[in-house]
């Protein structure tokens, strides 16, 4: 949003974050229904790689995320056309988010490596029809509050000198800060990862973010009372997203410890026999219950050295190092391939025409229950198929 760099030190700070909450409660629902709900995951490391290629902002990348979240559940989608609407997304929010010269041109969009691999080209008509379209879809209003426009004004008081570390006084006041930052940045993206944080408020994503690095960094109190007063939010509301982002960091650090353990035995590789599991290894998939048990604010999340290196190699990168994308799913290459049979030795245009059609009714509210496959459901809002050429 077109906001003041760093408004959260400003005077108006409390009240730009007072219009954010208001602005939250009017964001569109999400009922989570896509039928390429599956491919999801991949396109949202779609944008949030192409958006790190292009140093775009965190605001930048959430919206866009957030846009294909939004659009993908409204509309029925090719899968060959996803490209160019997750590409869309990422150019609309880029340009209500970021300078113009940050904005990334279509040269560079077709140059890119998903690009080229799938002998796919955008066209100048494809993205101004595919824009026109977005903005029509969201009635030319980009100004969606996502998670990462509440975190700067939460992580502004999210370490205090008055803080403990594993009961002792910090001994660097401006490391914790730098080390809070850096794992609130980690949580946000993982919380881009799977669409069910979508059933939270975007500040509470923000919030959760917050509380789970202080439980990772061992800081207690693990809620204090400024951030409670702050965000507005108590301990036992935030402990389902809470426990959603801590599974999360110990599924990637269950993948560092897997990681270098095979890079321990193919460097031994004269030894036979397999190494034992380490003590850490084992026990990293019991720290899970540890967590939230009973739902105490005094909890603190124990790893031991080898695992807070693990942790600390996870943060040394981009969040979406920790997942790759190396391939397109199986579904979308071969929809891509079929897309193209024919079309030898040119490259596939996408062509997004404006035309939409009804199909179903849908109830659209705040509450949505996950789904694997599609269903239809009745009464209530509406839902559009985006009918495209060429698509079966």
């Amino acid at each position: 949003m077109e906001l003041e760099a760093q408004w959260w030190t400003g005077q108006l700070a409390a009240d730009i974050h007072q219009a954010l909450r208001y602005k939250e409660l009017k964001l569109p629902s999400y009922k989570g229904q896509s039928p390429q709900l599956h491919l999801r995951r991949y396109f949202a490391d779609l944008i949030a790689i192409v958006s790190n290629r292009f140093r775009l902002c965190p605001a930048a990348r959430h919206l866009a995320v957030y846009l294909l979240d939004l659009f993908m559940d409204r509309y029925d989608i090719s899968v060959q056309q996803l490209h160019v609407v997750a590409l869309s997304c990422l150019l609309l929010a880029s340009k209500f988010e970021e300078k113009e010269d940050s904005v990334p041109k279509l040269e560079q969009l077709n140059s890119l490596g998903c690009m080229t691999n799938m002998n796919l080209v955008l066209t100048k008509q494809n993205l101004l029809h595919m824009e026109l379209l977005l903005l029509e879809t969201f009635q030319w209003n980009l100004c969606l509050p996502t998670a990462a426009h509440f975190i700067d004004y939460y992580l502004s008081i999210a370490v205090h000198e008055t803080d403990l570390h594993d009961g002792w006084p910090m001994v660097c006041l401006e490391k914790t800060k730098l080390y809070m930052a850096k794992y609130a940045d980690y949580f946000l993206e993982v919380s881009l990862q799977d669409h069910a944080f979508l059933n939270y408020a975007p500040s509470l994503v923000a919030t959760a973010c917050v509380a789970s690095s202080r439980i990772i960094l061992r800081l207690s109190p693990t809620w204090p009372t400024r951030l409670h007063h702050l965000t507005a939010y108590s301990w036992d509301f935030l402990v389902p997203c809470i426990e959603r982002l801590l599974i999360a960091h110990d599924n990637d650090v269950k993948e560092a410890n897997k990681q270098k353990g095979q890079h321990a035995q193919s460097a031994q590789h004269t030894v036979f026999q397999s190494p034992a599991p380490t003590p850490q290894q084992a026990s990293v998939q019991q720290h899970i219950p540890q967590y939230l048990q009973a739902h105490q604010p005094s909890l603190h999340y124990h790893h031991q050295t080898s695992e807070q290196q693990n942790c600390q190699q996870i943060l040394s990168a981009n969040h979406t190092a920790s997942y790759p994308l190396q391939t397109c799913p199986a579904a979308l290459q071969s929809s891509v391939q079929a897309r193209g049979h024919g079309q030898t030795g040119a490259a596939m245009s996408l062509a997004v025409p404006l035309e939409v059609k009804p199909c179903i009714s849908v109830s659209y509210n705040r509450s949505y229950q996950e789904r694997g496959p599609y269903h239809n459901v009745q009464n209530g809002g509406r839902m559009v198929v985006l009918f495209l050429p060429g698509a079966e």
